[in-house]
């Protein structure tokens, strides 16, 4: 070895030597094999650093092209603006991909030009945690000699890259002299190159949505720090190994390929196999509890009986299921396959309720007690009481016992939102029926506990022919009612008693009179409608206690002051009566501001003085919630998702805080059901305040909705939260099950949930529209697909 060596230096050769020559040529050559393996040697166990990400492999996709201009910064900007820390969750840094763009001008050039090559061919850019793993053209030693090697690349090297851009000023030190050696192996110097925000988008049906900007920037030794678990990685990797791999990395190698070819079939989807079929609604088909019921008297049976486990399995289509009818045209009629239900056709079709027409159900516009339309009805009551004033004073109606909902979607004309429902009865489906046609509404009774609603916060509450007796057992339907009107509302009672002289009828009214007056509300008008021959009582909630201290008897009582008007979620009703408030700092003491003005203002009652959810005091809390989501929405919800939303019409926010998502989209023709998580602070009466509507839930059970019932979800940092308490799974399959094929879900998390719901969502093949991350925050937007499994899943409670 030695003399081969000196002769190569001293350039001694002669022509009885060739043989020597040959064996130079050789050991040089052996010479670069071994240089190239030392230096493979020391990019395998590289590849441990990234074993805190295994179940992020599966983000990449060969078809989908990763997009981090300036551009789309902006366009997903999501700015802050004043909101603290807790309210934003990964929306601040803005710009923050336009750092040291005009460092190393002439190096970047050559590496943005690799990469733009690279992206055209369709290559993978993947940001997590402020890393990246990009795809890069290498030196052409480095090709030439990695050639053998370029599968394991594809999935090893190019995540050891991400993790180098991570820790650049570690990396450095860990691996100089393989730096070296591939210096001299390539005679080039490649730049390493970070990308800090991530844009995916997959949008096919709108390719020219896409934003084809995508651009590397460089980032400095010092600006990115890894994670302390990635660090930990990184200090056990900085031993040499030679040319031989560990076992580790090895098997790590092994795990991530299979996790990677196992991400669409990691979750065993199964169809569920109920009586109700594709109508199937968890909470309120539990035939099982039903069945067990020591009574049903009280309609206990139309209760929300929710199983120990909730399913997991997916609903079926309807046979002939196709897209909803668009909005207004909805109202008037939908598709007969969406919602194959004749029955109350048959029934109800004489008071023009709905009809079958060819393969639409029609709606009329008629009711009960309104055959000859709802929009004469809505004026004819405005004629009786002018101080109702849809629209301005009145602006957001409970609608009780609702049917299939013409009163409250005529009531958007009048801009009016009407919170109406009815149970799940022998009139088929239809609450169904009011959500397929564009209309809010939810499956619930009157039974034996309180409505989920807040206290003191409807405007007006509204029964036609609901069929609910208000004047038994004390009256304590009727002072549900009464809990749940706002101080100087009014009860709209259309009904028979009013205006018949049947027996029954006569009974009803009698002691509906007396009830009316022990909990003091005044009868303002009893009118007839000479063109549908029906007659309304109207009433009106006191705005002082001065009645009920002057009564003679306490009948019906008054609460205790330990009860809690607003305690509503599984709270069994009792027949007392909650006091009117007088403070003038308290809810319910003054009318809220006519709309719309009452929508963008603090209520009256938020206090200086208290500390709203995210750490300001309220009223400051309150607007700086609304101009982020004014924000939000405008410059990245309706411009940068591809989302076409005129076909968005039912929306529901499943962790509303003040409403601001909701009053975000006010200028838009769609409704928004706000949910208050159980275990989130409760700002549900701010809600209503503000002129919107929602309901208390939680979402470790099933909504009490039908299936196929909303458009589009927006989740806010909720589902990070149900990990600590629900199988994440069952929530999922819950967000399937109420969202129409071809809908919506937009999730704002961590980064590690929205990975996770990421890989659930992709194995039942929905199709991710958006992905965005920074700062250990994501964005993920997904719509749903029609897929359905083949393989069934008896639920056996819900087997008749």
């Amino acid at each position: 070895m030695a003399t081969g060596k000196y002769s190569r230096v001293d350039n001694r050769r002669s022509a009885a030597s060739y043989c020597s020559t040959v064996t130079i040529v050789v050991f040089v050559a052996l010479c670069l094999v071994g240089v190239w393996m030392m230096t493979s040697s020391s990019v395998v166990p590289v590849q441990n650093v990234d074993v805190a990400q295994e179940n992020k492999s599966e983000v990449v996709k060969e078809e989908q092209v990763s997009e981090t201009s300036e551009g789309n910064s902006k366009q997903f900007e999501d700015n802050p603006g004043d909101l603290p820390e807790d309210a934003t969750k990964g929306d601040s840094n803005e710009g923050g991909n336009q750092v040291e763009e005009k460092q190393e001008e002439k190096s970047e050039e050559k590496s943005e030009e690799k990469i733009e090559e690279k992206t055209e061919d369709g290559s993978k850019t993947e940001t997590e945690d402020g890393g990246s793993k990009t795809e890069e053209g290498e030196s052409k030693g480095n090709d030439d000699s990695n050639s053998e090697d370029g599968e394991k690349k594809s999935e090893g090297d190019n995540e050891k890259k991400d993790d180098s851009g991570d820790g650049e000023g570690d990396n450095e030190k860990k691996s100089g002299d393989d730096n070296e050696q591939k210096a001299e192996n390539s005679n080039e110097t490649k730049e390493n190159t970070q990308i800090e925000e991530k844009v995916e988008t997959t949008d096919k049906e709108q390719d020219s949505e896409k934003s084809e900007n995508g651009q590397a920037v460089n980032q400095s030794s010092t600006e990115v720090f890894p994670s302390v678990a990635q660090s930990e990685l990184l200090n056990e990797t900085t031993v040499q190994n030679g040319s031989w791999s560990t076992q580790s990395a090895e098997s790590k190698n092994e795990k991530e390929a299979q996790h990677s070819s196992d991400q669409q079939t990691g979750y065993n989807w199964k169809l569920c196999n109920s009586t109700a079929g594709p109508d199937f609604i968890p909470c309120l088909d539990n035939l099982q509890a039903i069945r067990s019921l020591q009574s049903t008297k009280h309609y206990e049976h139309r209760e929300r009986h929710c199983p120990e486990e909730p399913p997991t399995c997916l609903l079926p289509l309807p046979e002939g299921y196709r897209r909803p009818i668009e909005w207004p045209m909805s109202r008037e009629k939908i598709w007969y396959y969406n919602v194959p239900h004749a029955k109350l056709a048959e029934i109800k079709g004489h008071q023009n309720w709905v009809k079958v027409t060819g393969e639409f159900l029609t709606f009329p516009g008629g009711g009960t007690q309104f055959k000859h339309g709802a929009l004469h009805y809505i004026d004819w009551i405005q004629e009786s009481v002018p101080d109702i004033a849809w629209g301005k004073r009145s602006r957001v109606i409970l609608d009780v016992g609702c049917g299939v909902a013409s009163f409250g979607g005529f009531l958007f004309d009048r801009d009016v939102q009407a919170m109406s429902f009815a149970p799940k009865d022998e009139h088929e489906a239809q609450v169904q029926f009011a959500l397929e046609r564009g209309i809010p509404a939810i499956s619930a009774v009157m039974g034996t506990q309180r409505l989920p609603y807040p206290s003191r916060v409807f405007d007006v509450v509204h029964c036609a022919r609901c069929r609910v007796p208000w004047h038994i057992e004390g009256g304590k339907l009727l002072l549900e009612l009464n809990r749940v009107l706002r101080p100087g509302g009014f009860f709209v009672w259309s009904a028979t008693p009013v205006y018949q002289k049947k027996h029954d009828d006569v009974e009803i009214w009698e002691a509906m009179k007396e009830l009316t007056e022990k909990i003091c509300w005044k009868l303002v008008t009893i009118n007839k409608d000479a063109l549908n021959g029906i007659g309304a009582a109207i009433y009106r909630k006191p705005t002082t206690n001065e009645c009920y201290e002057q009564r003679s008897q306490n009948d019906p009582p008054i609460c205790d002051k330990s009860d809690d008007p607003n305690a509503a979620w599984k709270v069994p009703l009792q027949a007392c009566l909650h006091k009117v408030p007088v403070d003038a700092s308290e809810r319910g003491s003054q009318w809220p501001e006519q709309w719309p003005a009452r929508l963008d203002k603090a209520p009256y009652w938020l206090l200086s003085s208290q500390t709203g959810v995210y750490g300001k005091p309220a009223p400051e809390d309150f607007t700086a919630d609304y101009e982020h989501w004014k924000r939000v929405v405008d410059k990245s919800y309706l411009n940068g998702m591809g989302i076409n939303w005129s076909l968005v019409r039912n929306v529901m926010d499943m962790r509303s805080v003040y409403g601001g998502f909701a009053a975000a989209l006010k200028d838009l023709k769609l409704w928004v059901m706000n949910i208050v998580t159980i275990d989130s602070p409760d700002t549900l009466p701010i809600i209503y305040e503000r002129g919107l509507f929602g309901m208390y839930h939680d979402w470790c059970e099933s909504f009490s909705t039908y299936p196929r019932s909303y458009d589009l979800l927006h989740a806010d940092h909720l589902f990070s939260l149900l990990k600590k308490r629900c199988k994440l799974v069952a929530v999922v399959a819950e967000v399937d099950r109420i969202l129409r094929p071809e809908g919506k879900l937009i999730v704002r998390d961590t980064v590690e949930t929205i990975n996770e719901l990421e890989s659930m969502l992709k194995s039942m093949q929905w199709e991710v529209r958006m992905t965005y991350s920074k700062d250990k925050e994501g964005l993920l937007c997904v719509q749903k697909s029609m897929w359905r499994p083949k393989e069934t899943e008896t639920v056996k409670y819900a087997i008749a």
